[in-house]
């Protein structure tokens, strides 16, 4: 069976683009970028999983993104080379943005229209190319999203239903995309899912209005209920601790956990150290670099953040700003900065940490 590695935008366009494919049968692995060094970022994560795969029929999938000309001849450069060396591997970017068009008329595997919004074109080229399972709900679907993309206030129901459907997920902030990208995916594509139970009543978008909220509780929502921002928590805590094998950093013997860009640190952070308190820190590091530790009586964060930025604090609350930290759009890249600090630092002879009596 063919396996799709799909890259789209983090808009309602590129979102539906996946949503539509989610209808298909193939084996499925989304993956989401902004403009900028990101879409490479995903584009090499891509290539890196794929050379973990047999020689199955692999399709790269790229929708509602254009490339730069340097983006796409190296795209191209690393899938024909995959080709040569035996990978099933084809390309296909879907997209609808003029600013394609140079790439357009170079690259056989780059189609451009821009007269329908990219979920448009990802859906008629699925109900001819792949095998739809085509729910009832998504051609008037679809609609609604050619119709807010493309500003067509003409079309007053669906454009108005497609604010809705913008809001939804422009505002849907509570999983952070690059530490888990897989569950953000999950969480806005769930949220649309459900959402277009509201196409086809009367005042639909405006019960939609009134129900993201609850749309949103019911995906943390388990077997109790709480305030959105508890359940999210307790959700988000749950993912750290699933994940925490490969986000666990070490500093002068002690056992921390590095998260990036997650937020809300006090709350957040001392949850999972109460959860797994084999942990001696945790430590949330921003997209600008910096940093917010905190710790629970085992060590001095306000130590830590002293010798690895000149930071400071109390002992079980500290912070900091990572002179030179660069952005990034994939966490294992992250972790590499901080552990290269890290090595750095406890090269350098300092002050010893100190526990807590």
């Amino acid at each position: 069976m063919k396996k799709i590695h799909h890259l789209s935008h983090i808009d309602l366009d590129g979102y539906s683009c996946q949503l539509v494919m989610q209808h298909t049968p193939y084996k499925l692995t989304f993956y989401n970028a902004n403009y900028g060094a990101e879409v490479k970022d995903q584009l090499e994560l891509i290539l890196e999983n794929i050379d973990k795969e047999n020689k199955e029929e692999v399709l790269i999938l790229i929708s509602d993104l254009n490339l730069s000309v340097d983006e796409a001849k190296w795209i191209d450069k690393e899938v024909t080379k995959r080709k040569e060396n035996g990978k099933n591997i084809e390309l296909l970017l879907l997209d609808h943005h003029g600013s394609g068009e140079d790439c357009a008329t170079r690259f056989k595997w780059y189609y451009l229209d821009t007269s329908r919004c990219a979920t448009k074109i990802v859906y008629d080229y699925a109900k001819e190319h792949f095998e739809l399972n085509e729910p009832e709900w998504m051609e008037k679907f679809v609609d609604i999203v050619n119709a807010v993309d493309l500003w067509k206030q003409e079309e007053e129901k669906n454009f108005e239903f497609g604010k809705v459907f913008m809001r939804l997920i422009n505002e849907t902030k509570e999983l952070n995309r690059v530490m888990f990208a897989k569950e953000d995916n999950e969480y806005k594509l769930t949220l649309l899912e459900n959402a277009v139970s509201f196409i086809g009543k009367d005042q639909g978008h405006i019960e939609l209005d009134e129900n993201i909220y609850f749309l949103k509780k019911n995906f943390f929502k388990k077997d109790h209920n709480d305030t959105i921002d508890n359940l999210a928590t307790e959700y988000i805590v749950e993912l750290l601790g699933r994940h925490r094998d490969e986000m666990t950093i070490y500093y002068k013997g002690y056992k921390g956990f590095l998260s990036y860009g997650v937020g809300n640190t006090s709350i957040i952070g001392n949850g999972f150290l109460t959860k797994y308190p084999d942990y001696d820190f945790i430590v949330d590091v921003s997209y600008r670099g910096t940093m917010s530790l905190r710790a629970n009586n085992q060590v001095s964060v306000a130590q830590i953040s002293k010798e690895w930025c000149n930071g400071g604090g109390h002992p079980n609350a500290a912070g900091g700003r990572i002179q030179g930290f660069k952005e990034q759009y994939r966490y294992d890249k992250v972790k590499q900065q901080i552990e290269s600090l890290i090595n750095h630092k406890e090269s350098v002879a300092g002050k010893l940490l100190y526990k807590e009596e």
